[in-house]
């Protein structure tokens, strides 16, 4: 039996009599103890920056489950809650180039490489960018999977991947 998935963000399907469809409506439930998992993703964006409760709550949320996690992959300023919530202390990481001097500052202690589309340490994967992030995922399929299903997901996506993990014109762009 497939287990229960409730998200608690549920989109109404009402409209009103000039056939406009209202709003989104939020569920609230209690908290309950979150699956243990095995790998963890941390996206980044626009939503990654600044300080509100939903940013501290995602940072405590990586410090408390890290420790569990098989591996954890952070995508573009992802990297950011992660260095604050001092998981990355020691660690090689990259982020966003144009993101670079705001991500990197959050942490001191991240060994941060500036030239890298992706960079792996142990079992943190961290990316630069969106498409650094789909990048680094194939390389942790192919790691764990093998390539044949990596290439597979890839080709089925008609995405064409970079292999290399030096491989970051950005860099250069942003002047890093």
């Amino acid at each position: 039996m497939e287990p229960q998935r409730d998200f608690g963000t549920h989109i109404l399907n009402s409209r009103t009599s000039d056939n406009k469809v209202t709003g989104i409506r939020q569920r609230h439930r209690p908290k309950r103890a979150a699956p243990s998992l095995d790998l963890l993703v941390v996206p980044g964006g626009l939503g990654t920056r600044g300080s509100n409760p939903a940013i501290e709550d995602a940072i405590s949320y990586i410090r408390n489950v890290y420790p569990q996690l098989g591996y954890l992959i952070t995508v573009c300023t992802g990297s950011g809650l992660a260095a604050k919530a001092g998981v990355l202390d020691g660690k090689r990481a990259t982020t966003n180039k144009m993101a670079w001097a705001d991500t990197t500052s959050l942490a001191v202690n991240v060994d941060w490489v500036p030239r890298a589309r992706w960079v792996v340490d142990g079992n943190v994967w961290s990316s630069s960018g969106v498409s650094a992030g789909i990048d680094v995922t194939l390389a942790w399929i192919e790691e764990i999977y093998g390539s044949e299903v990596a290439r597979k997901i890839s080709n089925s996506m008609e995405y064409t991947r970079h292999e290399d993990s030096s491989h970051d014109p950005f860099a250069e762009l942003y002047g890093l």
